[in-house]
């Protein structure tokens, strides 16, 4: 089976897209400050925003292990179950952080101003599926499973700061 991280750094458009909108960067791997899950699970930066934030792997595995998220303003939430999950919600919603409630209402909403600026969005979206060989959800689908994870995510995701040994605040709500 083929690397979905090899896939990203062969195909220029589909990294572009991840990019921006995506904001999500390979080449941004380390984190802001020194953090550890609260069960001693391994934690693996692989990619980057631009404001800082990070996305780890949690666990021991490949690509299949779940994807947490931190901010640089000390909240964390895991967001997918695999990088092919991850990447379906980066290509259908690269809006996530706009829709706190998950709700399709709130996913309309940012859609448009990203459609506003990049009326080309959907295209480009669809040859970054198609070069990465995946298949995409719905934008209610891909909301309904962030929810689904991150509202489910028990105490082994739990990110802590490690200098303090304090844990980041929940993404959403709490």
């Amino acid at each position: 089976m083929s690397s979905l991280i090899t896939a990203i750094t062969d195909h220029p458009e589909a990294a572009d897209f991840l990019s921006w909108p995506g904001d999500f960067d390979l080449e941004r791997d380390e984190h802001v400050e020194e953090v550890h899950l609260a069960s001693g699970a391994a934690l693996e930066g692989f990619a980057g925003d631009g404001a800082g934030g990070s996305f780890f792997f949690c666990g021991d595995g490949g690509e299949e292990r779940p994807i947490l998220y931190a901010d640089s303003e000390g909240r964390a939430a895991l967001l997918a179950i695999g990088l092919p999950e991850l990447l379906r919600l980066l290509l259908v919603a690269p809006w996530w952080r706009d829709c706190p409630g998950f709700s399709a209402a709130e996913s309309a909403e940012s859609a448009a101003g990203y459609l506003e600026d990049m009326p080309d969005l959907s295209a480009r979206r669809d040859r970054a599926a198609a070069a990465l060989g995946l298949e995409l959800p719905t934008e209610e689908a891909v909301l309904a499973r962030l929810r689904e994870v991150c509202t489910g995510a028990g105490e082994e995701f739990v990110l802590l700061f490690t200098p303090e040994n304090s844990p980041y605040e929940p993404y959403f709500g709490d």
